[in-house]
């Protein structure tokens, strides 16, 4: 079988991404987006889902991490979306429960082209790191428009590191599912007959 692949970049007055992405891949990472913890979060995602991962971004990070994380979830989606192709063959839907200590996440998600995010977090800490804990909705909503995902995540805990690595691994877990291919689907799984 042919890896799913694809490579993005993306340049604005912000930032500055370069993307690449395999779907069918190992798990291995290279990441360097100037926020430490937003790597470890992102290399969490490419390590449970089985997706090889390189990701640069040179960002305002003088403003905040406001634009580099929105706009790596942007290019990342994107490669998502390139990646998949046709959609022939997809499993579709994907769902993960995901422990980490304390911590309890939920992600369930479509690969459905109707994008769409259903975000349940309360983080008891603003910041882990230079990252900014509110900027998780951010990263995920972009991811979702801009693979066509609908993405449903959840979690609970008492620690925001925790909690956050559980989304990033749920989130990876669950779209390995939902991007595998199923030898038993005939063409896109859609009674529409298109994705």
């Amino acid at each position: 079988m042919t890896k799913r692949s694809a490579a993005v970049q993306r340049r604005t007055l912000e930032t500055d991404i370069s993307c690449s992405l395999c779907l069918d891949g190992e798990g291995k990472a290279s990441l360097n987006t100037g926020i430490a913890f937003f790597d470890h979060m992102l290399s969490a995602f490419a390590r449970h889902g089985l997706f090889d991962l390189t990701l640069s971004c040179a960002g305002d990070l003088q403003v905040d991490g406001h634009h580099s994380v929105e706009d790596c979830g942007i290019v990342l989606g994107q490669a998502i979306a390139k990646a998949l192709g046709d959609k022939a063959g997809l499993r579709r839907v994907g769902s993960c429960w995901l422990p980490m200590d304390e911590s309890l996440a939920f992600c369930a998600l479509d690969v459905s082209q109707r994008p769409y995010l259903a975000f349940d977090a309360r983080f008891p800490t603003e910041r882990c790191g230079s990252f900014d804990t509110e900027l998780a909705q951010e990263f995920f909503r972009a991811v979702a428009v801009n693979a066509g995902l609908t993405v449903h995540l959840k979690v609970t805990g008492e620690n925001s590191h925790h909690m956050l690595e559980a989304l990033f691994k749920a989130f990876g877990r669950a779209l390995r599912e939902g991007v595998a291919i199923d030898p038993r689907v005939k063409g896109v799984p859609s009674t529409k007959g298109v994705l």
